[in-house]
């Protein structure tokens, strides 16, 4: 599966906000943008919410965006 995600960092929780218009989920982290902790928490963050292991969930583009594309086996 092929998720489009926008992600705000430096969030009070980890939670789903919603979907935009353009089916893009919006998602808030905990974690700051820097030195790759956001990401590494969206991982966990996915791979907890879809019940699979860190390793089924890759950022396929936007390793260093907030509008990222994530492929979740």
């Amino acid at each position: 599966m092929i998720v489009k995600i926008k992600v705000t960092p430096r969030a009070s929780k980890n939670e789903i906000v919603g979907k935009m218009a353009d089916g893009t989920v919006k998602i808030k982290l905990k974690a700051p943008p820097v030195g790759g902790k956001a990401n590494e928490e969206l991982i966990k963050f996915l791979a907890e919410e879809f019940g699979v292991e860190k390793g089924c969930v890759k950022i396929i583009r936007g390793k260093t965006g907030r509008k990222k594309t994530v492929e979740i086996i």
